[in-house]
């Protein structure tokens, strides 16, 4: 089943019901990171676990991903923000997951020394139940990311030294 979520702005990162933030630091420049993030979507799958396939796509004349997760979650996003080497947003427009009402997701870079400190925020917006849920995730949500961003800067790391 297609379930369509509520089309919201980037200030829902502020006001979501629930935000869930994680940061971690990565050696790679703030231009490397969102090079990874921003310009090769497919290369998710090689650094980003729970990604199973990532491609960009066009929607209504904007900029969008089409995302598979494990465990069979699909996700159809609308990029919000694309500012090299400080944020990029998406928005969640569609999916195949009950009880999300709206959901956004921001990717900040903030530099630090010659790396980057990385903060990922999840903004949603479900009914209570759901929530808990995702409250009670929080723990796996926060290793999935700081592995996603040990092996994208592994990746970086070879990328720079020449190797891939």
């Amino acid at each position: 089943m297609v379930y369509r979520l509520r089309p919201v702005g980037l200030d829902f990162v502020a006001n979501a019901p629930l935000r869930v933030v994680l940061a971690s630091r990565t050696a790679a420049a703030p231009e490397e990171v969102f090079r990874a993030l921003a310009l090769d979507v497919p290369g998710w799958t090689r650094w980003f676990r729970a990604v199973t396939l990532a491609r960009p796509v066009q929607r209504a004349g904007c900029e969008g991903r089409e995302v598979h997760l494990l465990g069979g979650v699909r996700l159809m996003e609308t990029v919000m923000a694309a500012e090299p080497s400080h944020r990029y947003a998406y928005r969640i427009d569609v999916t195949n997951v009950p009880g999300v009402r709206a959901m956004l997701e921001e990717w900040q870079l903030l530099p630090s020394g010659t790396g980057t400190v990385v903060r990922w925020t999840v903004a949603l917006d479900a009914p209570a139940a759901v929530r808990l849920l995702v409250a009670l995730g929080r723990p796996g949500l926060r290793h999935a990311f700081r592995d996603a961003l040990l092996t994208l800067d592994r990746r970086l790391a070879a990328m720079r030294g020449g190797t891939r």
